[in-house]
């Protein structure tokens, strides 16, 4: 039988990235996990694996958050997961991280790639929450994840920016809603990250990465590193006050 102290995390898009980061991160304070996946099986076995080595307990599901549709089934494993490896029939956070990049100047970004990340990013973001609401516990959290460029303004990112404009306003509405179940709601916003994200963009292109960094307080680029903590954070105990906030972890961008 799980302990009445044993926090699990589902956290969307944590095969790689930010989000196995912040797995990691979680599992490092205790806290279980429930990996989900688009395609990187393998990848997420891995991050599955790698908790279980910290002692931790992990599972990884396949996940298409820009689907809709799968939402049911998706719901229906969760519930089978969390009665056969925790027996329980809720979990304690949900992390929202999954999400793609499209770099698309504005005059020139097509109708698929603007439905695209609508789909991902706030269509499947707002119905996933909505049919997961019922498995999170009383007492729960929620971590939204926006960005940087939510909040400034980087040429080509229109879309991007405009679907994490809307996470951060769709977080204040939650936190208000689910208030009621001491669920608090809030929306952490990366700067940018050295990971894979937008084809490694910032990770590989030197030219980028410098002038991130020289427009960075702290003088560098961010770390996956610096990401999954911040998250882990901010969903321990000593933060349980803290609601209806977007934080952003940018070492200082563009102040």
């Amino acid at each position: 039988m799980a302990q009445d102290t044993t926090k699990i995390a589902l956290i969307t898009g944590s095969s790689r990235g930010l989000g196995r980061n912040t797995a990691l991160a979680l599992a490092s304070k205790g806290v279980d996990v429930i990996v989900t996946y688009h395609s990187s099986e393998a990848e997420a076995k891995n991050v599955v694996s790698t908790i279980e080595e910290m002692g931790g307990k992990a599972v990884a599901l396949q996940l298409d958050t820009s689907n809709t549709k799968t939402f049911d089934d998706f719901a229906a494993q969760i519930r089978q997961s969390l009665q056969d490896n925790w027996q329980t029939e809720q979990f304690d956070f949900l992390v929202n991280n999954a999400g793609i990049g499209i770099y698309a100047p504005f005059a020139e970004t097509t109708e698929e790639e603007f439905d695209r990340l609508m789909n991902i990013h706030v269509k499947g973001v707002f119905f996933l929450t909505q049919k997961l609401l019922p498995l999170i516990k009383d007492g729960g959290r929620i971590v939204n994840i926006s960005s940087g460029l939510a909040r400034f303004a980087l040429p080509g990112y229109a879309a991007y920016g405009a679907m994490k404009g809307a996470i951060e306003v769709l977080t204040r509405y939650l936190a208000k809603e689910l208030g009621q179940r001491q669920i608090a709601v809030n929306v952490v916003a990366p700067g940018a990250i050295e990971t894979d994200f937008a084809e490694g963009a910032v990770r590989d292109n030197p030219d980028i990465n410098s002038f991130i960094a020289s427009q960075t307080a702290l003088g560098r680029v961010g770390l996956p590193d610096d990401i999954g903590g911040a998250i882990a954070s901010l969903l321990s105990e000593d933060n349980r006050w803290v609601n209806a906030q977007r934080i952003e972890v940018s070492g200082g961008m563009f102040l």
